[in-house]
Parts: structure tokens; sequence; C-alpha cells
């Protein structure tokens, strides 16, 4: 029997936000969810007007506590199934919160808040209420992630012993605050991002990848946050020196000023018995190098399952690629990917089953405290000449 089709509301999306545009449409990829409602702006007359002119018929809004308050009194089936936070960081915490009191699951955009504390609140608030809650670092998503995960922490290159996790942009190159783009305008911001510009916009994502690939925790950070642009805010290069839980080390950093770099994100990590190197703008390939000097590559569906370096690769993950090699599998895919385990979690919940929000498929809250913590600390080293400080 066919699977009922999950409803999702928006809080955010209206007046520009471009990543609802991914989002939703990964929300629509597989045919078994939908956004239904939305709650799309912080100004109720907007917020109608644009659930007006949506792209297809939903239901608006006048405020995520209106939204809220109408949904969570209907029952499974019809009321929403999970809920997608894609506001600026600052309107994270309170609509995620209101949502997990009403027992409606949360995917939310990163960073998960503007502070650790509210992190921290956030993650109790999930733990007491057991809803699933999600975090949409979306690189994790590329199948590709998900197999170089498999390689490292499945040891098939020895012990981990150094990492380089990055991300870099050149967007924010000149004073483009200044003109009223309204990306750039709330990032710069402390009171809408937070501690950190760039650290917390990419330098999370650089984080998670570090994180979901090596399996390993950072323990402490020696940060160094600058700006470039006389007058900015906020940080535009964010640089870390991290110890890892198997006492190796790793460089975590992030560049806004760029110039010539677009959504360059990537991991090398160096072990005992060869490399591995992933780049996102390169995401259908993982390659490793060995100590003979050969170069393997391993495409995303056109890895055998038993392969002569790697023996037998899981089928379970195998079996997640969409399509065949050579048909790129890419940003909107990755998101795709997300949603889809996060659905399972949600069925799982609606259907009173056990669920596990472990961060193996998408991004935990746990996850997002980390993020927090992670931030703050290199912020705290950076004010203290780099000191090392304890996460």
């Amino acid at each position: 029997m066919a699977k009922r089709v999950l409803n999702v509301g928006l809080v955010g999306g209206g007046g520009g936000a471009f990543i609802v545009n991914p989002h939703q449409k990964a929300i629509h990829f597989d045919g078994t969810r939908r956004v239904v409602c939305g709650a799309l702006h912080e100004d109720p007359v907007k917020a109608m007007e644009y659930a007006a002119n949506w792209a297809y018929p939903i239901k608006g809004y006048k405020s995520y506590d209106d939204m809220i308050a109408d949904q969570r009194s209907k029952p499974v089936g019809q009321r929403i199934d999970y809920a997608l936070i894609v506001t600026p960081n600052f309107v994270h915490f309170d609509p995620a919160m209101k949502l997990i009191k009403a027992g409606i699951p949360v995917f939310c955009e990163k960073p998960l808040t503007i502070t650790a504390a509210q992190a921290v609140q956030l993650a109790k608030a999930v733990d007491q209420a057991k809803v699933p809650f999600g975090i949409a670092h979306t690189y994790i998503g590329h199948w590709t992630s998900r197999f170089a995960r498999w390689i490292i922490t499945s040891g098939k290159l020895g012990a981990v012993r150094w990492a380089d996790s990055y991300y870099l942009q050149g967007w924010l190159a000149t004073r483009l605050e200044t003109t009223g783009q309204q990306q750039a305008s709330w990032r710069t911001d402390p009171k809408r991002a937070g501690a950190s510009c760039c650290g917390g916009d990419i330098g999370t994502h650089a984080f998670m990848q570090l994180r979901f690939v090596t399996g390993l925790e950072v323990v402490s950070v020696r940060g160094m946050i600058e700006t470039y642009l006389k007058g900015r805010q906020l940080d535009d290069h964010f640089t870390t020196y991290c110890e890892l839980s198997n006492g190796c080390k790793a460089l975590v950093r992030a560049s806004q000023i760029c110039i010539g770099h677009k959504n360059d994100l990537g991991i090398e990590v160096a072990c005992e018995k060869g490399s591995l190197a992933w780049r996102q703008e390169d995401a259908e390939l993982v390659t490793l190098r060995m100590p003979s000097g050969v170069e393997r590559q391993y495409w995303r569906a056109a890895v055998p399952a038993k392969d002569d370096f790697l023996g037998d690769v899981p089928a379970d993950l195998l079996g997640e690629t969409t399509i065949p090699s050579g048909h790129v599998e890419a940003f909107h895919d990755a998101f795709a990917r997300l949603h889809r385990f996060f659905e399972q979690d949600v069925r799982a919940y609606n259907d009173c089953k056990p669920f596990k929000c472990d961060g193996t498929r998408y991004a935990s809250v746990h996850d997002g405290v980390k993020h927090m913590k992670f931030i703050e600390a290199a912020v705290k080293s950076a004010k203290a000449n780099s000191r090392p400080v304890k996460m």
C-alpha cells in the first residue's frame, strides 16, 4: 500500500530567502512529502501575500504562533508532520521550542541558534519531548560524504593522523551588506547572526564535515577570527586549529573573502595507510591517495559491491544512489537525502515506534549544540591570543 504523503509547514521562506528553494525541491523530490502551509514572513501582511502568491497552493498564516496553534490540535494525518525552519539565525530558537512543545517534529536550518545556551535548552526540550529534530547540514547528504565516512570510520586507511576541513567563498570580499543585499545584511549583523558571521554561516559546515567523515570529536580549539573589510561588524575569515578525540590534530577553516571561490567545501583526511580527499564542488568523486603513489578514484554509483582494496561495501550504502553514474547527483539531491532520512524518523514517531536521531544520517539537535559550543570556543580563543579552549 502506498504511504500517506507527509505534510510539511514552513517557518520563513518568503521575501527572497534563497534556502527555501532547494528545501522545497527536496521535500517534493520523492512524492512522499509536500509543503502544505507556511508562516512565511515576520510581517503578517507580507506573510499572507507571499502565501497567496506561492508557486503552488499552500495555506498561509500570519505568524508561526498562529500556525502552531492551528496545527497542534489536529490529528496525525491532518496536521503538519514536520516543520521546516528557514529563517535567519535569530529566529530559530523561538519557533523551534514552540514546535517541540507542541509535539511537532522540526527540521531547522543551521546554525541551530545564536548562542550555545539556547542550543542546550533546545536539546533538553527535544530529549524530554522525544520528538524528531534535524539540522540542515546539507553536505553530509551527498552520497560520497556517506561513503567517505564509511571508509574512514571502518578503518580502511588506518587511524586518522591529521585532517583539513575547509569552506571557502568570495561573495563577501566587498561590503555587500552596505548595498542592502538581504543575505549579506543579516549575516554580518551580530544581533541576527550571533557571535560569528563566517564561522556560524559556513565554518559550521566544515566542522560538521570533519566530525561526520572522521567520526571523531573536537576536544579543544585554538581560534583566529579575522575581519578583513573595515567597518564590518563580524568576521569574514575564520581559522581554527583543533585537537581531536583520538589525540590527532585538524584544521577547521572558512573564508568569505577569497575571490574566485564560490562554495568550495572540502576535506582531506591523512591516515596511517593513505589519505582521502573530497570536495563538494566535485561531489561525485572520492579520491584515495596511497603510499605507492597510486590514486584510487571512486565515483558515486560506480563503486563495486566487492572492491579489491575496500573489500565488501555495505549493500544499504550502495542502494542509496538514485541515478546512474555520470548523471550528476548534486546540491538538491543532498538536501533530498536528508529529508528522506528525516521522513523515516517522522513516520516512526507518528506510528509511536522507536527512532534514533543519532547524527549518522542527518545532523541532530546535539550536533547543533556542539557546533554552537565550537563557535563560542573559537571566538573565546581568538580574544585570548589563540590560546586553546576546551570544548
